[in-house]
């Protein structure tokens, strides 16, 4: 990682209370609903975001949520501290993401396509895995907020774009070409420098370097791979995304029979957007 990136991530504003809050209740013994929803009834952002993505087609309810708290008990705790975690997160950062050719509601839309992929999939493998993979999964591209920044500032950002649409399945070797790391790397230093949990900063940092993890991470890496391997910020569930996926998760000995349903199942959820 260059000078730049490490200036910029020290830089960073202190996380919002609202954040700092939701990481205590993330590492309590006490998982009651209604203290949760105590937390994110601080910040109207974080509950305008909450109702758009229950209301969303990614997840299907039958009824519109109207309140927080229906939210909370439809969504379970650990996706509403997802969506709590990345709309406070997001922010936190001024810049834009022209870079990746998204919004930042764009940014919010991928990360909810990545996380429910994720829980669809590992939900019906292992329970334990998919609740300690919902928030890594859905923060998983924060980094690109800085690395967006820095190709702004040195005029990069079209050129960036560009390669990355020429060649999508290649990104985070175009990152490194550009930014001496991966969004991925980035998204790790700014949660460690943010003291966030050591599973969720680790979880992240081998997504895009799976063959170096350490064995504690190293199924995690290779969940978390797939998963952005298949929702690619250019062309989420492409056919093309889906064939690397399924072929990575049968090289890392993955289960493939229930990741093919949760992507069938999330490609029928994007037909009724």
């Amino acid at each position: 990682m260059n000078d730049v990136l490490h200036k910029k991530i020290d830089s960073l504003p202190p996380l919002p209370k609202t954040v700092i809050d939701l990481e205590n209740f993330k590492k309590s013994t006490n998982k009651d609903l209604d203290t949760l929803l105590k937390i994110i009834e601080q910040d109207p952002l974080i509950i305008a975001t909450l109702l758009k993505v229950a209301n969303s087609a990614m997840f299907g309810f039958n009824n519109k949520v109207e309140t927080a708290s229906r939210a909370i008990h439809l969504l379970g705790v650990n996706f509403t501290l997802s969506i709590a975690f990345g709309s406070a997160i997001k922010n936190s950062f001024t810049s834009g993401l022209d870079a990746y050719g998204l919004t930042t509601d764009g940014f919010m839309r991928l990360a909810n396509m990545s996380s429910n992929l994720m829980s669809l999939w590992i939900g019906r493998v292992d329970s334990a895995l998919k609740e300690e993979l919902v928030l890594p999964a859905f923060l998983l591209e924060t980094g690109r907020f800085v690395l967006a920044s820095v190709a702004a500032e040195d005029g990069t950002e079209n050129e960036f774009f560009q390669k990355i649409k020429q060649n999508p399945s290649n990104i985070p070797a175009i990152e490194r070409e550009y930014f001496n790391a991966t969004s991925t790397q980035v998204t790790s230093s700014i949660f460690k420098h943010w003291n966030l949990s050591e599973s969720l900063i680790n979880s992240i940092l081998y997504a895009d370097d799976v063959d170096r993890a350490p064995q504690k991470y190293k199924k995690d890496a290779q969940v978390l791979n797939v998963v952005k391997t298949i929702c690619n910020v250019i062309d989420p569930l492409a056919d093309n995304f889906v064939e690397d996926g399924l072929e990575k998760a049968k090289s890392y000995g993955l289960d493939t029979r229930f990741l093919e349903k949760a992507i069938e199942k999330m490609q029928d959820r994007l037909l009724d957007e």
